[in-house]
């Protein structure tokens, strides 16, 4: 007699809710007692893990919804080891699982595929750090924390992709998605803006919650994400997302064209040179994508004109960069400096760019302005983690996920091919912003982009026609 015959409640999700509630009570006995805080906070993941049995889209609302508010507190401070943001998605993921396995135990066959984009993932989380992990045992160099956690960053941002696609079943829930970014979004803007204009003390209550943050100094917002260039992909990202809407869309025009405009005001409070190249470059992608280049073009530049004047004072301080005997911003020569002191020398010794020098794109020096020095290029970030195979597969990436999305756009107009729009533009972005900084797995920039890109990849029929093999997504 089959599984599924001798417990029918397997094919209705009955059973995995029973065992949900079976390990709620067992878990929760003794911790209510000992620690009520832990277990109000047990009693929430708990009841959203639950959620997620029942309704496997609220992963993805959860992870578009929710996690970008979390993102930028502290490591340790909450959970050790993980940021809240991570232990969000692996408890949404644990749920998956779970309700996978009942599903699989109830009969239903079990279809692994591997689509390209699923493969050129896979060569970048490989090549970016299980090979320059053995390359560092190989040399004898000491594997540290920060090496094992650069390593499993790729790993983490191909689990949330796996997740959101799998979590979404329908167009409305790709849909959904795209109005949880950007509701979410909007949040994000408006106290990165207040942030950079020091009103409300906007930025003094989240340097308290978010790690340090540059807006007060330096006129430079940072939000939720903790990252001033994040904050600016975020923005970028969900402005194209409203305008993708509005171009493939009739609804909801009052709400989306002030929206456009929040974000395109987010990312200038950024304060970062870095987004407005990134920003002319997503603006331009867009317009060739979906064939209105002039019209995108006539929308944007006085937008991004008015943009300037509302947040001036980051405007007048990043000009002010500029004021100095060597022509170019502080930062600009810092930057330099650090990569031809702490990691171009060290790259062209010993033919290190054929493999790399280790996982950790950052070094400690007591002498820096944080007692920290980053890798400030996305590229020497590439060749430092994994050498050559690392820096060809993050092409090899960057050129069939680019190809997938921009097919899909053209393709569809559900919801599917509008996600596909900012995915493309996302990827675009990326690819521009990886001249300055590790934008491929910078904290908030990725945690949207493999989002997007789940989306615009969701095994989803178009309505009327067969679902498609997942190998032809």
């Amino acid at each position: 007699m089959e599984l599924r015959e001798t417990f029918p409640s397997l094919r209705d999700g009955t059973l995995p809710i029973m065992f949900g509630g079976l390990v709620l009570a067992v878990l929760a006995a003794p911790v209510v007692t000992v620690a009520p805080v832990l277990s109000a906070g047990l009693a929430f993941a708990l009841a959203l893990f639950a959620l997620v049995l029942v309704r496997p889209a609220a992963a993805a609302y959860l992870l578009i919804g929710l996690a970008p508010l979390l993102i930028g507190v502290y490591r340790d401070s909450v959970i050790p080891v993980l940021r809240l943001n991570e232990a969000l998605m692996l408890l949404v993921g644990a749920a998956l699982l779970t309700r996978g396995f009942f599903t699989f135990a109830g009969g239903r066959p079990l279809r692994l595929h591997l689509p390209r984009i699923d493969l050129a993932l896979l060569a970048l989380a490989v090549t970016g750090s299980l090979l320059p992990l053995l390359w560092m045992v190989a040399r004898g160099k000491a594997i540290e924390r920060d090496d094992f956690l650069y390593a499993a960053a790729l790993w983490k941002y191909y689990v949330l992709f796996l997740i959101v696609r799998a979590s979404v079943r329908r167009v409305e829930d790709v849909s959904r998605c795209l109005w949880l970014s950007i509701a979410t979004g909007s949040i994000i803007g408006i106290l990165g803006i207040l942030q950079a204009v020091n009103l409300l003390g906007v930025a003094q209550l989240l340097d308290r919650v978010y790690e340090p943050a540059l807006g007060e100094t330096f006129n430079r917002a940072t939000s939720t994400l903790g990252q001033s260039q994040a904050l600016g992909d975020v923005m970028i990202f969900n402005l194209t997302i409203a305008a993708a809407l509005l171009v493939r869309t009739r609804s909801y025009r009052a709400l989306l064209v002030p929206a456009a405009v929040l974000f395109l005001l987010g990312a200038l409070a950024s304060g970062q040179f870095s987004v407005i190249i990134a920003l002319v470059a997503g603006v331009v992608a867009f317009g060739l994508l979906v064939g209105r280049l002039g019209q995108t073009l006539l929308a944007f530049l006085p937008a991004a004109a008015i943009g300037a004047l509302v947040v001036r004072p980051v405007v007048e301080r990043r000009l002010n960069d500029f004021d100095n005997e060597e022509g170019v911003p502080l930062s600009w020569s810092i930057r330099m400096s650090n990569l031809q002191d702490y990691f171009w020398s060290e790259l062209v010794s010993d033919f290190n760019w054929l493999l790399g020098v280790r996982t950790a794109a950052r070094v400690l020096d007591p002498n820096a302005y944080f007692g920290i020095v980053w890798i400030e290029s996305g590229h020497t970030w590439l060749l430092w983690t994994g050498g050559i195979p690392f820096f060809v597969a993050f092409f090899v990436f960057l050129w069939v996920a680019m190809r997938t999305v921009a097919r899909i756009a053209r393709a569809r107009t559900d919801a599917v091919g509008i996600a596909a729009i900012p995915a493309f533009i996302a990827l675009t972005v990326v690819a521009v912003t990886m001249i300055f900084d590790p934008h491929l797995t910078l904290r908030g920039t990725a945690d949207l982009l493999f989002p997007l890109l789940a989306l615009a990849c969701a095994p989803i029929a178009v309505a009327g026609a067969r679902r498609p093999r997942l190998r032809e997504v």
